[in-house]
């Protein structure tokens, strides 16, 4: 009888895991339709028979982004919102600008793993496992390098070089979604009171309220 019971506990496992993944596609594409007031997670399809070529079409990474901001670094995203043809395909692109010794600061994708390649220039990347190891996995990598950015885990990049750098990203996601963790924690709307982040940060609500006036 136990035996049985292990069995169910088992198949009730593995059944909720695979509930949890994204759907295998019940068709040859669903181009997403914003304007549709059905709710759906993601968006609904327009009819297949309206699709066109510009559905599946993006122009536009071979242009620099304007990397002239605190950070030194410019995300141009190639998702859902700019491909309507790639919803339910769980995939999407970004080409990130890198000024000398730009940051694109840490931050996770809740929804997607990243692939990054360097296209030119030298970056410094890597990303912090979770608690309550926090071990940071860095590498410098050059063009033509891959690397790696495990779902959800906060990750950076920073160039290196005295000049410009331009990588490629794919996520595994069409929509992977960013959470930049110095916007969210220090420029909530509503703020997260200062108290809250002076005790987690272990400094005065002074220099609190200083780094928040930054965002």
């Amino acid at each position: 009888m136990a035996s049985h019971f292990l069995l169910f506990g088992f198949l009730v496992a593995t059944c909720s895991v695979a509930l949890a993944s994204d759907p295998s596609s019940l068709q040859d594409f669903c181009i997403a339709d914003p304007k549709s007031p059905v709710l759906v997670n993601g968006h609904a399809c327009k009819d297949p028979k309206l699709a066109q070529a510009n559905d599946f079409f993006f122009s536009g990474l071979h242009l620099a982004g304007n990397t002239s901001n605190p950070v030194g670094s410019r995300v141009t995203p190639v998702n859902v919102a700019q491909i309507p043809g790639l919803n339910t395909l769980g995939i999407s692109l970004v080409r990130i600008d890198y000024a000398p010794w730009g940051i694109n600061p840490p931050h996770t994708h809740p929804r997607a793993t990243e692939v990054l390649t360097v296209i030119e220039g030298t970056l410094e990347v890597g990303f912090v496992t979770s608690n309550p190891e926090n071990r940071l996995i860095t590498k410098k990598i050059q063009k033509g390098d891959v690397f790696v950015f495990p779902v959800g885990l906060i990750h950076f990049q920073r160039n290196v070089g005295n000049a410009n750098a331009v990588a490629i990203a794919a996520l595994s996601s069409q929509n992977p979604g960013v959470i930049t963790i110095a916007n969210t924690v220090f420029g909530s709307n509503p703020a997260i009171p200062s108290d809250i982040l002076a005790k987690s940060f272990q400094v005065d609500i002074k220099t609190v309220n200083m780094i928040k006036s930054k965002f």
